[in-house]
Order: structure tokens, then sequence, then C-alpha cells
């Protein structure tokens, strides 16, 4: 599992013109799942998310957790991110999982999230999707479990 984080000050996500989730200070996590993925991969994936240092303490260092801040966690499934880039001018999509494990690890990945965590608010999986954010930094960090 891959998941591309972005420090932010707030962050939304709108299907077809509505706003189906949103939060203030926290993370963005574009959420990437790949074949060899397991229900492991998934918490491994979410103990990062949860504990990765990227908020500045009262020294400005990255000292922080989202829980340390209690920030919100926005996940967002994102296929495109498991995309083999290697060769070509033309991603490959054949690294990615199927549809059916890709939505039943990011389903997991929800799930575990909201009994774990606060705030957590998602986009829809296979949507069509537009993210707003506002990367505070800019920090942005590719996480791979």
């Amino acid at each position: 599992m891959k998941a591309l984080i972005q420090r932010v000050r707030g962050a939304r996500v709108e299907v077809a013109g509505e706003v189906v989730g949103a939060i203030d200070q926290g993370l963005l996590a574009l959420v990437g799942v790949e074949p060899q993925d397991t229900p492991e991969s998934v918490a491994k994936l979410l103990h990062k998310l949860l504990n990765y240092r990227v908020f500045g303490d009262a020294e400005g260092k990255m000292n922080l957790s989202l829980g340390d801040v209690g920030g919100g966690l926005l996940l967002v499934s994102q296929f495109t991110l498991a995309a083999d880039t290697k060769s070509g001018l033309r991603p490959s999509f054949s690294s990615a999982a199927p549809p059916a494990l890709g939505a039943a690890l990011f389903e997991l990945l929800v799930e575990q999230a909201r009994a774990r965590h606060a705030q957590v608010a998602t986009g829809r999986f296979g949507a069509e999707m537009q993210v707003h954010l506002v990367n505070d930094g800019p920090v942005t960090f590719l996480l791979e479990v």
C-alpha cells in the first residue's frame, strides 16, 4: 500500500459538486492499493498515518503526530498512485490492485481509522472526485508499507 500524505490547513473532496468529505487542519492521504496488499498492510499504513510526526512542536520541529495535534484525516482512494511509470510515456495500471480488492482494503482502512481516530473523512471509492486542499508547508511524503 502507498499513501501520498500532505499536511493541510484544510481539505475537501467533491463528487458532482457535492462535498462528500472535509477536514480542517490535518492530513490528506491519497491511498493506492497494490495486488499484494493484505489486511496487515492496512494496519501498518494506518499506524504510520496516525503516528507519523509531520506537525511542528513548540520549537518548530516536525515532532508531533496527527493524534498529538488533534487533526483530521481525509482518506481518498487513488488507484493511479499504484501505477507503473518506469517506462514509456503512458502509465500502466497492471501494478494496481483489481477494483474489488482495492475497494475492500480501502474500506477496511476507513473502518479501522474511524475506530482509532476521532476525525476521519473520505472521498468516494471509484468516483470522479475533485480534491481541494491548502498544503501547509508545503509538506508532502510518500508512505509505503
